[in-house]
């Protein structure tokens, strides 16, 4: 049984600092940009970080470099297992080319088929098995004990919630008076990384978690102060579809996060639309959460520095369809 108590002490500023060097020899800085209609809309400073802006569409790709470069050749001597809904695989099998290690992907029924395509176009290894990403979870421990796979659950490994929290970073970099960051919630790394990011830097600054009321996994966790398993997790932002939070970032976030914010489907489908319309940009459901949470809590926000994270812009013709509708 692993003690995620004591891996959660290895997320830290240091093992973010190191992890910032690491993954600039690869990507560039993405944006955190103002945004003064957003601020109109919503009565307080705007900015939006701009994660879809990586090479894979989201920032899942941070947590991918950071953790092939802290593995030896022998750990992935027979490649690496991922299960994911879209962005973890890409940015896994999207690393993976870079560090030589090769990537199988497994994926529910049902996925995003424009996903799909991309995770094999980046060299990855496609399986399709199981209802939801709970099921493709369940089918990756079977697996790992017959092809010896190294199977990487993204949020319960340290290092890649070092490399995402190199995001928190850039935001208190771009923005030292930020006063509330905004970020989405599925199972938890990234904004687990952030909180671990803000919390080094300056304790003041409120992280507020944004989840769909149909994927509420984390919240119904936190309120009954244990982790536990819904028993369906069916949304338009699929990025957020995690039917439980992963247990290292459940350890960090549990005690330490500001609150959590519920969405309809119906407001983030308004999210999409508004990121769409006042930053010209495509989000997903899961990267218009942030946005979404910022219109629907707007009073509470009202005059305050605040970035929204914009975790991804993975969208399918379907759901962009629906939300223009």
């Amino acid at each position: 049984m692993r003690n995620y108590e004591a891996l959660g002490a290895k997320v830290n500023l240091i093992g973010v600092m190191k992890a910032r060097a690491v993954i600039g020899r690869y990507l560039n800085r993405t944006n955190l940009t103002y945004y003064s209609e957003l601020s109109r809309l919503t009565g307080c400073e705007v900015y939006v970080k701009h994660e879809n802006h990586n090479p894979t569409g989201s920032f899942k790709i941070r947590g991918a470099l950071n953790f092939f470069h802290h593995m030896s050749g022998e750990e992935l001597d027979n490649g690496i297992l991922v299960a994911t809904r879209g962005n973890h695989g890409l940015a896994m099998a999207w690393a993976g080319r870079w560090f030589n290690v090769p990537c199988t992907v497994v994926v529910p029924e049902h996925n995003n088929p424009e996903i799909n395509r991309i995770v094999e176009s980046f060299g990855g290894d496609l399986i399709i098995h199981g209802r939801d990403f709970y099921d493709a979870q369940s089918y990756c421990d079977e697996l790992v004990d017959s092809a010896g796979y190294y199977y990487v659950e993204q949020g319960n490994e340290p290092e890649i919630l070092n490399g995402l929290g190199t995001m928190g970073l850039e935001i208190f970099e771009d923005l030292p008076d930020v006063d509330v960051i905004i970020c989405p919630i599925g199972g938890g790394a990234g904004c687990a990384s952030v909180i671990k990011t803000a919390n080094a830097i300056d304790p003041k600054v409120e992280v507020i978690g944004v989840q769909p009321e149909r994927a509420a996994a984390f919240y119904e966790s936190w309120k009954r102060g244990e982790r536990v398993t819904i028993e369906v997790a069916d949304t338009v932002a699929d990025g957020l579809a995690a039917r439980s939070p992963f247990q290292l970032p459940y350890v960090i976030m549990k005690d330490r996060i500001t609150d959590v914010v519920l969405l309809s489907e119906a407001e983030i489908l308004q999210g999409i639309r508004v990121a769409l319309e006042v930053t010209h940009n495509l989000a997903e459901g899961a990267g218009a959460a942030s946005l979404a949470a910022a219109l629907k809590i707007k009073d509470r926000l009202a005059g305050k520095r605040v970035a929204l994270i914009m975790s991804g812009g993975n969208l399918d013709h379907e759901h962009l369809m629906q939300a223009l509708s």
